[in-house]
């Protein structure tokens, strides 16, 4: 019974101290609250002064002397500050808010302050003219100076390859951050302003270490890796990342660009080199004479669009490869001389025509061209066997007429029989010549059909 009341009597005392431990953390909590009626928080700072345990009359004192010495320190790029004093802008404390800062924190919420810092900003607690706010900044050096752009990650093509050349950041800045920062930190008390912490300064937008980059240098180096040999007969013509590099540019996307115009302009080079359509031709004669041959249509002809498409194509994938561009029109023949020794020969002074197979002869005799003095004349040049037809119609102004064997080669224009003619070269063709076309004897213009064959170089001149 004795051991009951005991412990009856232990829990009673533990109850009675705890209810007292209580009361006494209660009644402290009460002063210490009391105490910050008057006071502000551990930790507490108002528009840029730590007015920590600070009474309320005080912390008046220390805002105020706060905006007398006041200057917002500028860190700048490049180890550079200035500053802009508050007596330069008319800075003051206004009177009408400063009895805000009383009323700021519950003072029953004080324990928090053991913990976190208390930043207050009461808006408008300083003012300043604006006027003069505007001018200072634009006195400011980093305002004045020709300043520096940021530039994006670039490209080098060096040795055969493209290495990254780091970003530039200069020090240009973005004006209405710059303001907004500057007016930010001057109504927040705040002393320092730094510009690069505050992304007051343009910067660039792909730099080193950004995604894009490593993805540009990879398709610039696919790019200039393309190495074409172009095969022109026992010629060839390289193009390769020497070259192709100076085709290519990075835009403001970091996107890799190919110049068509200069991938153009470069298969016009090899067109004027290697195409032979209308070139001067040196050529002997039948007669033993050697002649120059202008103008016609036979001969090489690179297909410049075709061929800037594909090579536009090479180019994007870094082909690797030998091959010959795209022809619109081909000769018999690739080399100095393209026409070979299979030709057909008309020579327009003597009025006679010869063919050759294989540089031996198969046929030749008189013709009859057109007529000059008619404005009639056969055209001269090296052109080549369009097609040949057994049987064909020909009309022109004023005539319509049947023949057996038709070889055209440029137009309307081209070698046939003529069996309304009883007489064949000497000077027929100045007064009864053709209308351009060449009038064989049937039997000539025979042998020349059964032989001939589609592309013959057929070379028309005057001695």
């Amino acid at each position: 019974m004795k051991h009951i009341e005991i412990k009856v009597l232990l829990k009673s005392e533990v109850i009675v101290n705890i209810v007292i431990l209580a009361v006494s953390i209660a009644l402290i909590y009460s002063l210490i609250s009391a105490y910050f009626c008057y006071h502000f928080f551990f930790n507490t700072e108002i528009n840029g002064v730590n007015v920590s345990l600070k009474s309320h009359g005080s912390a008046d004192q220390m805002i105020r002397d706060h905006i007398k010495g006041f200057k917002l320190r500028l860190t700048e790029r490049n180890s550079k500050t200035e500053e802009i004093a508050g007596q330069d802008i008319n800075l003051k404390y206004n009177e009408n808010l400063g009895s805000k800062i009383y009323h700021i924190q519950n003072s029953y919420d004080w324990i928090s302050s053991l913990f976190e810092d208390k930043k207050y900003y009461i808006n408008n607690l300083y003012t300043y003219d604006k006027d003069l706010l505007k001018n200072k900044i634009d006195e400011l050096n980093c305002s004045k100076e020709n300043a520096t752009e940021p530039k994006n990650v670039s490209f080098k093509y060096e040795n055969g390859s493209y290495e990254t050349m780091s970003e530039v950041y200069g020090n240009a800045i973005v004006t209405d951050k710059f303001i907004e920062a500057i007016k930010t930190s001057i109504e927040k008390g705040v002393t320092n302003l730094d510009l690069e912490v505050s992304n007051c300064y343009k910067s660039p937008k792909y730099t080193l270490n950004s995604l894009e980059t490593n993805r540009t240098k990879s398709l610039l180096n696919q790019y200039v890796s393309t190495s074409i040999t172009y095969e022109f007969g026992t010629q060839n013509e390289i193009l390769d990342g020497s070259t192709i590099n100076r085709w290519l540019r990075v835009d403001e996307k970091l996107e890799v660009v190919i110049n068509k115009t200069a991938i153009m302009n470069f298969i016009k080079e090899l067109s004027r080199k290697y195409n032979t359509v209308g070139i001067a031709r040196e050529f002997k004669t039948s007669t033993g004479k050697t002649i120059s041959i202008i103008g016609g249509l036979y001969g090489w002809k690179i297909d410049q669009d075709a061929e800037s498409e594909v090579l536009y194509e090479n180019i994007t994938r870094g082909d690797v490869m030998k091959k010959e561009p795209i022809y619109a029109q081909k000769a018999l023949l690739m080399g100095e001389s393209d026409i070979g020794n299979t030709y057909v020969e008309v020579n327009i002074t003597k009025q006679h025509i010869w063919f050759y197979m294989d540089g031996k002869l198969i046929t030749d005799g008189p013709v009859v061209t057109g007529n000059p003095n008619r404005g009639w004349s056969t055209i001269t040049g090296t052109y080549m066997l369009n097609y040949k037809q057994k049987g064909a119609t020909l009309s022109g102004p004023g005539y319509i007429t049947t023949v057996t064997y038709w070889m055209p080669f440029y137009g309307n224009i081209g070698i046939h029989d003529a069996s309304w003619r009883y007489s064949f070269g000497g000077e027929i063709y100045k007064e009864k010549g053709t209308h351009g076309c060449i009038n064989a004897p049937f039997y000539l213009a025979k042998t020349i059909f059964e032989n001939i064959k589609e592309g013959t170089p057929i070379l028309c001149f005057e001695e």
